[in-house]
């Protein structure tokens, strides 16, 4: 993964970039995730909504030095150019979200309605990812992953993912790839993951699947 140079506060929020040889195993950043699958009023998907709630130290880095009216509190506001850059940071690896509709490949366009809260000590990144076109499809399948594997992902606990304005036949159905085995990343060198690119296929072996069945 590419490790740009940039100033801290982005350092610090930049999913792809975060704390650069801080440590010497995979991954460095933990997301506990649940997504929302939003169908239009023709019964077509038009895109997921996630939720990502980053691990404490990532969420405590990432907010070191911001300024609030609160101390230790902070608005949608106050975290709206963490926000953007977060999102911008993640276009270079399609936002670790990959999408196939009855096997074809189903393309997003870029992220709307994004944001940040922060919520007992946690930083929860929010936002929309619009397929590019209405998806109708027999079977939809969603894949969540980092290339690089320099973040992990794992399913909330409860309802992790949901459907909205669904077709009642639809149903949703996740798996998550060798669990939460974070083993081979913790074996591997440094060097290894820093030849990893967004081209990479290598974390792909710990995707978060969504299927949905129409």
């Amino acid at each position: 993964m590419p490790r740009r140079l940039l100033n801290a506060l982005l350092a610090a929020v930049a999913l792809c970039v975060l704390m650069a040889g801080a440590a010497s195993a995979h991954p460095h950043v933990f997301v506990t995730m649940s997504s929302e699958v939003v169908y239009g009023p023709d019964g077509s998907a038009i895109g997921v909504r996630h939720a990502w709630a980053f691990d404490d130290m990532f969420s405590s880095f990432a907010t070191q030095g911001l300024d609030s009216k609160v101390p230790g509190q902070f608005t949608r506001e106050e975290l709206a150019p963490l926000a953007e850059v977060n999102v911008t940071s993640l276009k270079e690896y399609d936002f670790f979200t990959y999408a196939k509709a009855d096997g074809h490949k189903a393309e997003f366009k870029e992220p709307v309605d994004y944001w940040l809260d922060y919520t007992n000590q946690i930083l929860t990144l929010h936002y929309f990812l619009p397929f590019k076109s209405p998806v109708k499809a027999k079977a939809l399948n969603l894949e969540v992953y980092d290339p690089t594997y320099f973040v992990d992902f794992s399913f909330r606990d409860k309802d992790p993912v949901s459907l909205a304005a669904a077709p009642p036949s639809c149903k949703a159905a996740v798996t998550s790839t060798n669990g939460n085995d974070t083993s081979q990343g913790q074996k591997l060198s440094e060097a290894f993951f820093n030849q990893l690119s967004a081209a990479s296929t290598w974390g792909e072996q710990f995707a978060k699947k969504i299927s949905v069945t129409c």
